[in-house]
């Protein structure tokens, strides 16, 4: 099965997340770093879960809850934007945690009328 869209940008933002992870380990920043790690990976696991979803129902909620993770992890690069804890720019990964929160809410509305 070919990997669709939102498991490819998912992926790719894990990914980013990862590097920022480093960069603000790297500038003893511990506490955020690992919400962030946390939620920003767990996007992409659960689109990866829903991709097997046993039913409509299955891949709607795992679906949700990769839209919760990525509000989630807005809300840490917003916090770690605005405190200024550390001297990183988050912009680019703001965008991209905005443009999955709106592939998800889509996914997730368009599924939930379909029940």
């Amino acid at each position: 099965m070919a990997e669709s869209i939102i498991q490819k940008k998912s992926f790719e933002f894990a990914l980013e997340i990862i590097e920022l992870y480093r960069q603000l380990q790297d500038n003893r920043e511990y506490v955020l770093s690992r919400q962030l790690l946390r939620s920003g990976t767990s996007i992409g696991a659960n689109v990866e879960e829903a991709s097997a979803g046993q039913s409509r129902k299955d891949f709607l909620s795992k679906m949700s809850i990769a839209s919760k993770e990525a509000r989630e992890t807005q809300y840490w690069l917003r916090l770690l934007q605005r405190s200024k804890l550390v001297d990183i720019d988050v912009t680019n990964q703001l965008s991209h945690v905005n443009e999955l929160i709106r592939i998800l809410t889509s996914i997730v509305k368009t599924t939930g009328e379909q029940l």
